[in-house]
């Protein structure tokens, strides 16, 4: 089963670390270490999903992989 890239990376402005969703746009969180930042996107990934069935909106599939993982 596919399910969603998330990207995390270190925020020195924030001073802390951002996780985000490629596939679901503006679904992000921030967190003090990449853990919580993780453990807080997901809970976004869940809201958004949420919200976008409530708004009669569709879900996209995930698709994003990063270069590393694609083949050429």
């Amino acid at each position: 089963m596919k399910d969603y890239h998330i990207n995390i990376f270190p925020s020195d402005e924030d001073a802390g670390y951002i996780a985000d969703i490629p596939d679901l746009a503006h679904c992000s969180a921030f967190g003090e270490s990449p853990e919580e930042a993780l453990a807080e996107v997901l809970k976004a990934k869940v809201a958004w999903i949420e919200a976008a069935h409530a708004e009669g909106k569709p879900v996209p599939p995930p698709t994003f992989r990063p270069a590393i993982y694609r083949v050429a």
